[in-house]
């Protein structure tokens, strides 16, 4: 077994109706916090009365800030702007991935005073961050992008010039992680469908990763189970949706907790260019792409590196989504290829063509892939590789 080390990770309340614990929560921090949500996901539940009433009852009080979309530097930078001279107890973040980072970055920001361009990778001055972060608690209420466990927020300018860049440092982590599968019971199909297959999509690429470790295996193997239990009747609506939306929270946490520790791979590589310079939602890439990307890995380890460990593990993934054993690698890799194909075409993942990508546009996307996602891909892809996975999906 190969060393290995891991870095920080939040207090983590796991399970059907932990939200309960949040009031008491917030008040070991104090009594004055900013509450940092989604435009509608949490605020339209019951749960959203039941917590200010419960804050109400504690004498704290509390400012209110909706996210509407994925979060922009210039939405970081208002919030930190309107309420700098606050002095928050705690930063609460509930809702999805976007309410998270808005809620990680200016925990992150509130007492530092300077613009999120400062610290974000590469982009501006790249600043080393000091902190002091604001303690920052999170409550996701979808499952997918795993934004409760990690250390960076991932912000977003889109356009011709745009990027998708992450503010990014341990000192980001959640204090708490209060993750409550009850609260993805409002979450409609399409929600279901991309965040269900980012999860399966960051799980796959933290396993193959090259910082993959033992550990992070383990996690990533009993997540990729979950999903493949949960994902599909969870989309349909059938059977026992309470133990569907338990294990779907609950892979969508191991993703999160195993992409900090691991990295990517070659889809969220091409989620950055692809989410900057078009309306692509994130789970929409993830999904629509990770089937082609595994086949293009799957091949070029076979044409230049035919050691290469992950393809034994691309196989144990396989046996585990497919739920049998198979003795030729060869039919292992291409069920695992048809059953990742089915489920993007069965929980209708759209194209990327979809959203304004046409032949033209796909040198720019290549040029721009190469980030931090993209080192950890289990081989380094040609440009020409790259393309093959755009052109599938197109």
């Amino acid at each position: 077994m190969m060393p290995f080390s891991i870095a920080r990770l939040p207090r983590i309340e796991f399970g059907a109706g932990v939200l309960k614990k949040l009031p008491d929560i917030i008040e070991n921090y104090g009594t004055h916090i900013l509450l940092v949500t989604g435009a509608r996901s949490f605020t339209d539940t019951p749960y959203w009365q039941f917590l200010i009433d419960q804050l109400e009852h504690r004498a704290i009080t509390w400012q209110h800030a909706t996210v509407m979309e994925e979060p922009s530097p210039a939405l970081i930078d208002d919030l930190v702007s309107a309420y700098a001279n606050q002095h928050f107890a705690a930063v609460i973040g509930i809702g999805g991935g976007s309410a998270l980072d808005t809620a990680k970055a200016v925990a992150g920001l509130l007492q530092v005073q300077r613009s999120v361009i400062d610290y974000l990778e590469g982009v501006g001055p790249e600043l080393p961050y000091h902190g002091p972060a604001v303690p920052f608690i999170a409550v996701p209420t979808t499952a997918g992008t795993g934004s409760e466990a990690t250390k960076n927020a991932v912000l977003s300018v889109q356009g011709e010039n745009g990027f998708k860049k992450s503010f990014r440092h341990d000192k980001l982590v959640a204090e708490y992680a209060i993750v409550d599968p009850d609260l993805l019971a409002s979450c409609p199909p399409g929600v279901i469908a991309a965040n269900g297959m980012d999860t399966l999509t960051q799980l796959l690429e933290s396993y193959v990763s090259l910082k993959a470790n033992a550990l992070t295996d383990a996690l990533a193997i009993s997540g990729l189970q979950a999903v493949r239990d949960a994902l599909l009747p969870f989309y349909h609506q059938q059977g026992e949706l309470a133990q569907h939306r338990e294990k779907m929270a609950y892979a969508a946490l191991l993703s999160g907790i195993t992409l900090a520790q691991t990295g990517l791979g070659s889809v969220h590589g091409l989620a950055s260019p692809l989410g900057a310079f078009y309306p692509i939602p994130h789970g929409v890439v993830c999904g629509t792409l990770v089937a082609a990307a595994t086949r293009i890995n799957l091949h070029s380890m076979h044409m230049r590196e035919p050691d290469n460990p992950a393809l034994a593990k691309y196989r144990h993934v396989a046996e585990i989504l497919c739920k049998q054993h198979f003795n030729d690698p060869e039919i292992a890799f291409d069920a695992l290829i048809d059953l990742l194909t089915q489920w993007t075409e069965e929980l209708t993942l759209p194209r990327l063509s979809h959203y304004g990508l046409q032949s033209a546009g796909l040198d720019k996307v290549i040029a721009h892939c190469r980030g931090s996602s993209m080192k950890t891909n289990p081989i380094v892809l040609t440009d020409d590789e790259i393309r093959q996975i755009l052109l599938e999906r197109l």
